[in-house]
């Protein structure tokens, strides 16, 4: 190429790699050599020669139906457009935990939740690669993360409930071995004790976010004795299910039971009735986590960056005082 161009194998580099420091004339003959040769620069050699890699990949664990999932899709495509704003390649990884992560290829790592795949973060720390951790407040690692206050989304959606009047309010959790399952169930159980109002054991039922689960879940609840007023489902694809059954009963959604969900995603719109939820900005925090991961890629000093952000309840139709007569 050098050759055809008749200039220095410097001056073809410094046009490739887009520098400055090259005069329009020999601009021009490079150009039309690299478009007669039909050359192709070799990304992963340029990227090796200058020490950099702007390649960031997601490692999601996998499960049933994820992309169908609202949270799967709206860190997917907050990741995505972040990348595309800072002209970063991604490389997304589904995990369950064993199969191998290719570190070499990528600059950065964002892991979206851990389940089951704790060793991986481990290993990409000891790699010396920088990770960003999603949707888990993982403190007991030296790691940088940001996440959703699940907590604080429990608590939110228990006193909203509480403050309609409900005390015989039952709850469908997430995955408990997923933390925000679990924080989500602990938020919302602190705050009703806190307010003296008792949560039967047979008002929890554990869920794994799936429709099926609230499907049994509700079947069990409306075959109590004493059923419940108030339903806090901690995902809104399980709110949605929860919904259909009880009109399939007879029963109608808020009149007879309200239902709050969590995530707020289109299903919220659509459904029988709208629903209120407990906003968490997925979107904005994938898009977060890339910008605050190329920083640490570009500078390995940057401070540990640990973020919490706050959901917001989202008020529609699903919710009503209780109705005393009944």
């Amino acid at each position: 190429m050098a050759r055809r161009a008749k200039v220095s194998i410097a001056t073809v580099s410094r046009v490739i790699n887009n520098l400055p420091s090259v005069n329009q004339e020999n601009r021009a003959k490079v150009e039309e050599a690299i478009a007669h040769l039909k050359f192709i620069p070799n990304v992963n050699a340029q990227r090796l020669a200058s020490g950099q890699n702007n390649s960031i990949g997601l490692v999601m664990p996998g499960y049933p139906g994820m992309f169908h999932s609202f949270y799967a899709i709206e860190i997917i495509r907050g990741i995505g457009h972040a990348c595309e704003t800072l002209h970063l390649d991604l490389v997304f990884h589904i995990t369950n935990g064993f199969n191998p992560i290719n570190y070499n290829a990528v600059g950065g790592i964002i892991f979206a939740d851990i389940i089951e795949n704790r060793k991986q973060v481990e290993e990409a720390v000891s790699r010396g690669i920088p990770c960003m951790i999603i949707n888990n407040q993982a403190d007991d690692l030296e790691v940088d993360y940001i996440a959703v206050d699940n907590r604080l989304g429990g608590e939110i959606a228990a006193d909203y409930l509480f403050s309609l009047g409900h005390r015989k309010i039952a709850t469908v959790t997430g995955n408990l071995n997923t933390q925000a399952g679990a924080l989500r169930l602990d938020g919302f159980k602190q705050y009703l004790d806190k307010k003296k109002c008792e949560v039967p054991e047979d008002y929890i039922c554990k869920g794994d976010y799936s429709r099926r689960s609230a499907h049994l879940a509700i079947e069990k609840l409306l075959a109590l004795k004493e059923r419940p007023t108030a339903i806090f489902a901690a995902s809104d694809e399980m709110a949605s299910e929860i919904i259909g059954v009880i009109f399939e009963t007879g029963l109608k959604v808020p009149e007879d039971i309200s239902v709050i969900g969590f995530d707020d995603g289109p299903s919220c719109l659509f459904g029988t009735v709208g629903l209120t939820t407990v906003k968490q900005p997925l979107f904005e925090m994938a898009e977060k986590a890339v910008r605050l991961l190329y920083t640490a890629i570009q500078n390995k000093e940057t401070d540990r960056q640990r973020l919490t952000l706050p959901p917001q309840l989202v008020i529609r139709e699903s919710c009503l005082t209780p109705n005393r007569s009944k």
